[in-house]
């Protein structure tokens, strides 16, 4: 017993430092292919500025940036600088680094209030989906995951807006807080520039309500997309699993249905849901893009997309270049976790 719990110690350990490794020329080939895409359009400062100064102002520019370096020389310089932590400085002269830091937080807020959302309402309904099978239910619950999967965030977002702020007055439309609200999250002693950790703070608990009422359609117009993909993952590994030997020999020996489905089968058809979830939280960082723009939740998508009207593409590069690290990181932490979930996946 010792010298299988031993082996299956050193297996994991294998694993862990196979997949650790392998995050480093992942965030490499993605930085790459960032800087050489961005470069297509010529040099950063002619695509923000060309035809707004004269031509020697902005070759001028261009000198002191380094832009009128050979490529493969702007290449290495970009690769240590983002070594040394520093992802660049745009156009306004803000550092990136800075921005990261700053606005970061509040994508990393409405994910983890997306995921909830993905969860309670994802999981539950496949897994009655899958009990269900072929009947009203499982027909309503799928076309339903459909629904959201296909329909476009910002589509969802507009009608969460329209429906629950504009015709029913329910919940704040735009923002992560009420004007009066934010400045008090601003100016608490320690700021994480997370609203809800920085609301409790405050010990007000209408601080925390109104940073929760905010964040509720963001999170369900985003978190609904993710749904659908649980929904039928859920339901799909579930009924593969009602099928197998070991839950036929349940029924057999007279476990009732809802035994079998909740201790037998389910806990086996949640692991391709940890499987997915760097997936998951790749997909979610895109369409934070665009729930964030359509909700004015000034987070790292927001941000971007206001670099991307501006041509400011130093500062697109530094953003797109730190999510793509968040991406790799996020699948490595998943991968983890998923070894830790299920064992074979160690060998």
């Amino acid at each position: 017993m010792a010298k299988g719990t031993q082996s299956s110690g050193k297996a994991l350990a294998k694993y862990m430092l196979i997949r650790l490794v392998l995050v480093i020329p992942t965030v490499w080939i993605l930085v790459t292919i960032v800087f050489f895409f961005l470069r297509v359009t010529g040099d950063p400062i002619t695509a923000a500025l060309g035809g707004r100064l004269p031509p020697d102002q902005l070759e001028a520019r261009k000198q002191a940036a380094g832009y009128n370096d050979p490529i493969i020389v702007q290449y290495g310089r970009f690769l240590d600088q983002l070594l040394h932590g520093n992802f660049g400085i745009t156009m306004d002269q803000q550092s990136v680094s800075h921005i990261l830091l700053q606005y970061g937080p509040a994508t990393a807020e409405l994910v983890f209030w997306s995921l909830i959302v993905a969860f309670l309402v994802g999981i539950p309904l496949g897994r009655l989906a899958a009990r269900h099978y072929n009947q009203v239910q499982d027909v309503s619950i799928r076309t339903f995951a459909i629904i959201f999967y296909a329909a476009p965030v910002f589509f969802v977002g507009l009608l969460l807006k329209l429906i629950f702020s504009v015709w029913l007055g329910w919940l704040p439309s735009s923002g992560r807080a009420s004007p009066m609200v934010e400045a008090e999250l601003q100016n608490v002693p320690v700021n994480t520039h997370i609203y809800i950790i920085n609301a409790f703070e405050t010990g007000n608990m209408s601080d925390v309500v109104d940073v929760l009422e905010h964040a509720i359609l963001p999170a369900l117009a985003l978190g609904l997309l993710t749904a659908g993909v649980f929904i039928r993952l859920v339901r799909i590994n579930l009924l593969q699993t009602l099928r197998t030997d070991f839950v036929t020999a349940a029924r057999a020996r007279g476990v009732s249905e809802g035994k079998v489905v909740s201790q037998h089968a389910f806990r086996n058809a949640l692991i391709p849901v940890v499987t997915v979830m760097g997936m998951q939280i790749a997909m979610m960082l895109g369409g934070a893009i665009l729930t964030e723009t359509t909700f004015e939740w000034q987070g790292l998508g927001y941000w971007l997309s206001h670099y991307l009207s501006n041509r400011d593409f130093v500062a697109v590069q530094g953003i797109v270049t730190a999510l793509a690290i968040i991406i790799a990181l996020a699948s490595f932490l998943i991968d983890l976790i998923n070894a830790l979930v299920d064992p074979r996946v160690r060998y």
